[in-house]
This record gives C-alpha cells, structure tokens and sequence, in this order.
C-alpha cells in the first residue's frame, strides 16, 4: 500500500515595510497643510493695516446663504472688484479731538471725573525754551480729603482721580514729576513732619500712578516741599493747600528737515 504524498503549503504574505504605506499620505497632507499655513501667514505680514483691516470686515459681512462657495478670488474675476467695508474708529473714552494739552485734560475730567472735578486744577505753561508743560493740581477740600489723617494713605477718591491720569499719561510722550505740599498746621503725628508727611504722599501718588500702567522711566522725580509752596498763598492753612501737583513736561518736538 503507497503512503500518499505529504503536501505543504506556504502562505508568504506581503508586508509594506518601511517603502509604502498610508502614513506617507498622512504626512503630505501634513506638510501641505503647514506650507499653506506660513504662506498666510506670510501674506498676512506684508499687508497694509487698511487691507487686514478689509479683509476682516469682509468676513464680519459675510453670508453663507448668499455667497457660499464664493471667495473673494472668484468674486473679483467675475465682477472685477471685492466689496469692502468702511472702517469706523472710535476714539477712546469717546471724547471729541481738542486742541492744545491743558484742554485734553479739562475735557477728560469733565467727561470721566464729573463728581470730583472741583478737586482738579489744570494750567497749561511754557517756558522760555518753547518746552510745553501742563499742570495738574489735585487739591483737597474740608471734609473731602486726598488721604487719611495724618498719613500717605491714599483715599477712594484719590485713587480714582490718579487711575484716570494715569491712563492718559502712559501713552503720551511725556516725563511726569509729582509733588506732595502740606498746609501750614503743623503734623500731629509725633516725630513725622510735615517734610516727612508731603514726600510720603507724593512717593503714594507716584506709585499709585505706577500701579495704573505709567512706566517708572517717566518719573522724572518725586519730592515733598511740606507747605513751602501753598496754593493759597493769602492763608497757609487753607485745606486746598493740602495737594499732590503733577507737571507734565511734554518732549519737544523734533524739526522736520527741508529736502534740498
């Protein structure tokens, strides 16, 4: 009797190893993304404020329902233009351009600081050097006081008037000396003086000013003159004599030159 022939099979399967597979696909797609990607960025970059600020306006507008499937590409070689938008700025705070330093700053407390505008003073100076200065006297009143009694501690009030400055003057082009000025009465706070107590309060105002974004490098100082300098110069004792005054010492304005 034969014995019948053993027969094996052998199944080689095919493996794509490290030449083929589908993640060559996803990766493609990855780079093709992230080329696309810095292009616009790139366009981005080299446009003008004016266009950016079209093209946003643009998509602010847009409709799916009526343009869907419609780019600005195609919407220009159809009709030959790209509707755009008028941009609208709103300046800040709202308030209306006003000429001159001193008067900005009267506009601002009439608007921003109506319930406290007897406590603000404002002069606008010019020395004989043509430099430009704008004073700012914030004085207090019987019974309506900047600071605590006897201390460099700031009241509500204070701090109201000093966050409202301060967010004017940290974008101008200005140096900033603040001062601190007591009344004739002399300080009941044992061993402090009033030369002590005025550069206190001058030094609560400069860092309050700080606090509400000035930049330290437009400080140009920082001083007490206790009641050597009063407002009130017919009585030392008057409470309005009592103030922090801020000078704003505008940088001159450098000459255009004339072309040959």
């Amino acid at each position: 009797m034969s014995t019948p022939p053993i027969i094996i099979k052998k199944v080689k399967k095919a493996t794509q190893g490290h030449h083929g597979g589908s993640w060559k696909i996803a990766y493609a797609d990855f780079l093709a993304g992230m080329m696309t990607f810095f292009l616009l960025m790139w366009l981005v970059t080299i446009m003008e404020p004016k266009q950016k600020a079209s093209i946003a306006a643009y998509f602010r507008k847009f409709n799916i329902f009526q343009k869907a499937g419609i780019s600005m590409l195609m919407e220009y070689y159809k009709t030959g233009k790209v509707e755009t938008y008028k941009i609208v700025q709103t300046p800040s705070h709202e308030l209306p351009p006003v000429k001159g330093e001193g008067e900005r700053f009267k506009k601002i407390v009439e608007t921003r600081l109506k319930s406290l505008k007897e406590h603000i003073l404002i002069e606008t100076l010019e020395t004989q050097q043509k430099e430009r200065i704008v004073k700012i006297e914030i004085v207090e009143f019987l019974n309506k006081p900047l600071f605590r009694s006897g201390s460099a501690e700031l009241t509500p009030e204070a701090k109201e008037i000093l966050k409202v400055l301060a967010e004017e003057i940290k974008n101008l082009p200005v140096t900033v000396s603040v001062q601190g000025h007591t009344d004739a009465v002399p300080s009941r706070r044992g061993k402090i003086g009033n030369w002590e107590l005025s550069t206190a309060r001058a030094t609560s105002a400069m860092l309050e000013l700080e606090k509400n974004g000035v930049p330290p490098e437009k400080i140009l100082e920082v001083a007490g003159y206790a009641d050597n300098s009063p407002l009130i110069k017919e009585d030392p004792t008057d409470p309005r004599n009592r103030r922090i005054t801020l000078l704003l010492y505008y940088k001159p304005q450098t000459p255009l030159k004339e072309i040959p």
